[in-house]
């Protein structure tokens, strides 16, 4: 055989060999794009749900508290304007400010009803608050799942291959979803009567 014709052919080899760990390797990073895109997107349901579950819960607990302190009109008003902001709040950038808000607010019911003995002995009451302090559980640790997913996104768009085709695909960095004072949630509202 021609010298000539087999380096062209080792060449020609090598050539498709590259190629195809090449495209491997983009096609494995693609689908490891679109995996982390849907576990973001999972994860924020996961976030939405249990802030929906809370909103649906401080209806009654306004209306428990408000029978013994009616005359803490601002509280209950700040309260249920915060609640009309989480349920209004369609993505991270919004809900973080409007978790910050809800947790202020809570805990000036929680303060409120502090004063109130009779209040603080309700069954129904310490139910209710039973059930806030375990949503609120639930949206700590969802918030942390939906937070690391969103770390490992951004760095994979960050580099290369990914780089190359996430624009394209319109993949963008997601947003964390966090508060301006990360203090008013670190820890749920948890009052002790």
């Amino acid at each position: 055989m021609d010298t000539g014709l087999v380096t062209t052919l080792i060449v020609v080899a090598v050539v498709v060999v590259l190629l195809v760990v090449v495209g491997i390797a983009l096609w494995s990073s693609y689908r490891s794009l679109m995996s982390l895109t849907g576990r973001v997107d999972a994860s924020w349901n996961d976030v939405a749900t249990h802030l929906q579950r809370r909103a649906d819960l401080i209806p009654t607990i306004v209306e428990t508290v408000q029978g013994y302190a009616t005359h803490e009109k601002a509280v209950f008003a700040d309260v249920s304007k915060a609640r009309a902001e989480t349920l209004s709040a369609g993505d991270a950038p919004s809900a973080s400010v409007a978790e910050g808000h809800m947790q202020k607010a809570l805990k000036s019911v929680f303060s409120v009803a502090e004063g109130y003995p009779q209040l603080q002995s309700s069954q129904a009451f310490l139910q209710l608050q039973s059930e806030l302090v375990e949503t609120e559980d639930r949206i700590q640790a969802a918030r942390r799942s939906y937070n690391g997913g969103v770390r490992e996104l951004n760095t994979k768009i960050k580099h290369f291959p990914t780089s190359t085709f996430a624009k394209s695909k319109g993949v963008q960095e997601a947003s964390f979803f966090e508060t301006a004072e990360p203090s008013a949630i670190a820890e749920p509202p948890r009052v002790q009567f």
